[in-house]
């Protein structure tokens, strides 16, 4: 089997760490940070590049790559902690393009492409426990059209959304809807999450929305997998440079005037780091070649893929901090931001006991090694 990737893959690859490298410098990120944590520039630049139109088919003017080169391009961002959040436009561009109908997707597939739109997943809820079928949130068509009911909780980038892809219950039944930034009824409290980037409460009372689909659940899995992918491929990006910065630390700091990089128990705790890497490396791999598969076997490999990511980011960063001390956890220090990082997303879109569980409950009779 050929692991290797294609030419376009590694181009695709060059081309977004140059841009991280030369255009989304620690200082540039920084004062997006403080500017609340998003930078529309930085986000149209991305546009420019084509990965919001990842996932989208070139009929409806996007790049229409696969789960490969999404897993190329995220490892990248997560090398830089870029702060927009390209994630929600890779799902949005997949949900649309495989479930809504043709006038959605003509309205609003092209201008996810472009960056004109951004559209994010407004899932989560206070009561969910990160459980997708727990929704409170109520959908009423009228003769005017459907309205929704809704109270979501830690929407990335909220405030700054064009548009949002929300699930809702139809007589007991998930579907999935999009509700504009504009519509009558909507209200969004935006703020500062761990890491640096922006999140938002969003409030729904009988709000205009525009049905995706009524195969909700579906289709809202199969963007929580796709969420999943992509964030375990920047996960992977954001301890690749983690345990770069450590390494070059320790190669310079000096206990007895020697590096201590040549500390025997050090170098130990780096070789376990280092095999961290590699394992959450080759889930994410695993991830990738596994988003196209059918949805049970889709979502199994999902679990296992989370599971091993969230032990690996827990531990690449906890270890990073001890083997730093004291300034691995200091803001002027870039260490200490990957760390933030790595802690957030550990909890996104399920943390490790939750995946832990859902690997559980998909393993089947004849699992084990006396099957």
């Amino acid at each position: 089997m050929d692991f290797d990737f294609s030419d376009d893959q590694e181009q695709l690859r060059d081309a977004v760490r140059k841009w991280v490298a030369k255009g989304y410098s620690f200082e540039r990120r920084n004062a997006a940070v403080k500017a609340g944590g998003f930078s529309q520039e930085a986000y149209t630049e991305l546009a420019e590049l084509g990965l919001c139109g990842l996932y989208i088919p070139e009929a409806q003017s996007g790049m229409g790559m696969g789960p490969v080169e999404g897993m190329v391009v995220m490892e990248e961002l997560g090398r830089g902690m870029v702060l927009e959040p390209l994630v929600q436009s890779l799902i949005a561009g997949a949900v649309l393009s495989g479930y809504a109908g043709d006038a959605v997707k003509s309205a609003w597939l092209p201008k996810i492409a472009s960056g004109e739109a951004l559209l994010v997943l407004a899932y989560q809820e206070r009561a969910a426990r990160y459980e997708l079928n727990a929704c409170q949130a109520k959908a009423t068509q009228g003769s005017a059209g459907w309205t929704l009911v809704a109270s979501k909780s830690v929407v990335p980038a909220g405030d700054k959304a064009t548009a949002f892809i929300v699930p809702a219950t139809v007589d007991g039944k998930l579907a999935l809807f999009l509700v504009e930034q504009s519509a009558s009824g909507l209200k969004t409290r935006g703020y500062g999450t761990q890491d640096g980037s922006r999140a938002a409460e969003l409030t729904l009372e009988n709000a205009p929305a525009t049905l995706i689909t009524l195969d909700g659940l579906s289709a809202l899995e199969h963007a929580i997998d796709i969420g999943i992918a992509a964030t375990c491929a920047e996960a992977v990006g954001v301890m690749d440079k983690t345990v770069g910065l450590t390494a070059e630390y320790m190669n310079t700091r000096k206990q007895f005037g020697v590096a201590i990089s040549t500390f025997q128990a050090l170098r130990h705790r780096m070789a376990d780091v280092k095999m961290q890497l590699e394992l959450a490396r080759s889930m994410s791999y695993y991830a990738a070649l596994k988003l196209n598969a059918p949805a049970p076997e889709r979502r199994a490999a999902m679990a296992r893929a989370k599971y091993q990511l969230g032990n690996s980011m827990r531990f690449v960063g906890q270890q990073s901090v001890q083997l730093h001390g004291g300034i691995g956890v200091t803001d002027v220090y870039i260490g200490s931001h990957y760390f933030k990082k790595l802690t957030q997303m550990e909890m996104t879109f399920g943390d490790a006991m939750h995946h832990l569980g859902e690997v559980s409950a998909r393993m089947q009779d004849t699992a084990g090694v006396f099957a």
